[in-house]
This record gives structure tokens, sequence and C-alpha cells, in this order.
């Protein structure tokens, strides 16, 4: 069944694995689910990411990371910019997540990137998601 929103179903997948505690998450493949789990790696939130074999479509798989006491090392995520209202940030709008503790992942003319790198190269883009 198609998903108007892959990112907000990888936002949500990501969040319900984190609630029962999975050492992974499995989804399907795209270039942007790529470049998210790549930023979410960058910046610990995840341990890893990988593409499984021997599957019938390309999946992405993302190992979480837990800390102390089996606490996740995301403890939110939410989806910004949606398929009905986008949202878009200038270079020098571009929030900062729980006083830089977090991370905003933009979509930019020079492709997907973290807050902070966006900024530091001065350009905006569309805001995809929060994560903290």
């Amino acid at each position: 069944m198609p998903v108007t929103d892959p990112v907000a179903d990888m936002l949500t997948r990501i969040r319900n694995a984190i609630q029962v505690r999975h050492e992974s998450v499995m989804m399907p493949h795209s270039k942007m689910k790529l470049a998210i789990a790549r930023i979410l790696k960058e910046e610990g939130f995840i341990r890893d990411f990988d593409h499984p074999r021997g599957q019938k479509h390309p999946t992405l798989r993302l190992h979480l990371t837990y800390r102390e006491r089996r606490e996740p090392a995301i403890s939110g995520l939410k989806r910004v910019s949606k398929p009905g209202l986008r949202v878009y940030v200038g270079k020098g709008e571009i929030p900062r997540v729980y006083g830089g503790l977090g991370v905003a992942i933009l979509s930019t003319p020079e492709g997907v990137m973290a807050s902070q790198q966006a900024w530091r190269k001065g350009i905006g883009g569309e805001l995809l998601c929060y994560v903290w």
C-alpha cells in the first residue's frame, strides 16, 4: 500500500520501535530516508544503518542506540514540513532544537543536512523534522 508521506512513516516506525525497545527497525528504502539515516548516525541518535540482502523490495534497517538503563538516545521526533503544508526556512531562520541538544534536518539545494551544517554553509531549505 503506498504511503503519502514516507518521511513521517519513517519517523513513526522509529518512534514505535523505541517505545518497545527494539534493537533495530526496518522500512522501505528511499534516497531521502537514507540521507536522514546518515544524519541520525552522524549526530549519534542511531548506531548504524544497512541494506539487508535477500528482501523482495529494497529495505533500510536502522540499528537504534540505547544508553544506560535502556534509555533511548532519541527522546523525540517531530515532522515539521508535511505534504499539505511545506515549511521553508531561510539561512537566518534555522531553528535550534532544545537549545542545541537536538537537531533539525533540512532539505537544501546542496542535499539533506543537519541544521548546524546548513547554518555554517549559510543556506536554508525545507525543514523536514526535529530530532532530540
